[in-house]
């Protein structure tokens, strides 16, 4: 029997007070995003990244009480996008300053991205560190980032984020 569990799967009555936007402003740059529902129930991530005042990245994050990841292997994100790379990244430790991080390129029609947990490595402030892969034994933390060194509107729609 597969053993799944949405992390969280959006729809038109989706609470998503939880869903956070972080923007390099944080740092003294100009990029700007936000997060909604859309009217099929879809959480919409858009924004623009600006490189100005060393800018150059939005994010969208996701906390929640700790998640045992005993036994799940994968994640799976179903999105859909605008053809540009984003980062998918998970925290066994909300407060963590460092992210476990996975790559993706969003097409313009619906996919179901799979992320092998222990494929995902240690980063901060976009340097990968000299730690284990994530070894952990529950997450707090979901996100998504993009950061393409490049002033560019974006938009990424997710229908779920599952782990599998």
């Amino acid at each position: 029997m597969k053993k799944e569990y949405h992390i969280f799967k959006f729809n038109k009555t989706a609470h998503t007070s939880l869903w956070t936007t972080v923007n390099d402003n944080v740092m003294g740059g100009k990029s700007s995003s936000h997060f909604s529902l859309n009217k099929v129930g879809h959480g919409v991530f858009e924004g623009d990244v600006s490189l100005e005042d060393n800018g150059g990245f939005a994010s969208v994050k996701y906390r929640f009480n700790a998640l045992d990841t005993a036994g799940f292997s994968k994640i799976i994100l179903n999105v859909k996008g605008d053809g540009k790379r984003y980062q998918f990244r998970i925290k066994d430790r909300a407060t963590n300053k460092h992210a476990y991080i996975s790559y993706f390129t969003a097409t313009t029609e619906w996919q179901h991205i799979t992320i092998y947990i222990t494929d995902m490595y240690p980063t901060f402030k976009g340097q990968k560190l000299d730690l284990p892969n994530f070894n952990a034994s529950h997450i707090e933390e979901v996100a998504f980032l993009i950061a393409n060194k490049k002033e560019e509107h974006f938009k990424l729609e997710i229908a779920a984020v599952t782990i599998e």
